[in-house]
């Protein structure tokens, strides 16, 4: 098994070094890099306009870092008087390290659905919610917390930027390394492998076994074209490294 890991840095460099601790043949080729995000400065503002008891939404755990560091830089800290939601244990996780407080976060899976089904999340009407987030991505969970009555607002703490790699160089490169098994852990960076990747070499790239870390993207997956597709259990490192050992 020949594995290449599409995640962006810091995660994609050190999944890549596990396994190849691990005596396993791996590269990396991230899809995105990571940059701080437009509405940065915004954040203490947004953070002061909310009241006792209001949500302060973690979507990922690059939200978590650059939030953290612009709290720093400004010498300010998380508020204690708010209630905090993270995407997932990783996420929320690192959320408490950072800042002591604590969080809740769904015990099983790590997407916006698995959050909505919090129950406390179902009771949020006129509740004010800020949400941490990166420059794109679903809005299902904007969505239905409107839905369900609450006031929300986000902050757009960090870009995702694609990186561009020339098409028939990518797909000839990995091909010649017999990669044969794909990581990729998000919709956006799937379905720019698919388009990156053009005939005649989509061949290689659809008969590749592909990882990803929910069943939605498994979905998007088939739909594209490829036939052997698995779902780790979250789309932390470490279930990523455990489905691929």
């Amino acid at each position: 098994m020949s594995i290449l890991i599409t995640r962006p840095d810091p995660a994609g460099k050190e999944l890549t070094q596990r396994l190849i601790d691990a005596g396993k043949i791996a590269f990396q080729a991230p899809l995105i890099e990571i940059i701080a995000g437009r509405e940065l400065s915004l954040l203490d503002a947004k953070l002061k306009s909310l009241r006792a008891g209001d949500c302060v939404f973690l979507l990922s755990k690059n939200a978590v870092s650059y939030a953290n560091w612009q709290l720093n830089q400004l010498q300010q800290s998380w508020p204690d008087t708010l209630s905090y939601y993270g995407i997932g244990k990783s996420t929320a996780k690192d959320f408490q390290h950072l800042s002591s407080f604590p969080i809740c976060y769904p015990e099983q899976g790590e997407t916006s659905e698995d959050l909505l089904e919090l129950p406390a999340l179902h009771q949020v009407k006129n509740k004010r919610i800020l949400l941490l987030r990166g420059n794109s991505g679903r809005d299902l969970l904007a969505t239905t917390l409107r839905q369900r009555g609450a006031i929300v607002d986000t902050c757009e703490c960090y870009q995702r930027l694609f990186i561009h790699y020339p098409p028939e160089a990518f797909a000839l490169q990995w091909e010649k390394a017999q990669v044969d098994t794909l990581v990729v852990t998000s919709g956006e960076m799937l379905q720019q492998l698919f388009d990156l990747v053009a005939e005649p070499k989509k061949a290689w790239l659809l008969n590749c076994h592909l990882l990803v870390v929910s069943e939605r993207l498994a979905t998007i997956a088939k739909t594209l074209g490829w036939e052997t597709v698995t779902v780790a259990e979250s789309a932390n490192n470490d279930a990523l490294f455990r489905a691929l050992i």
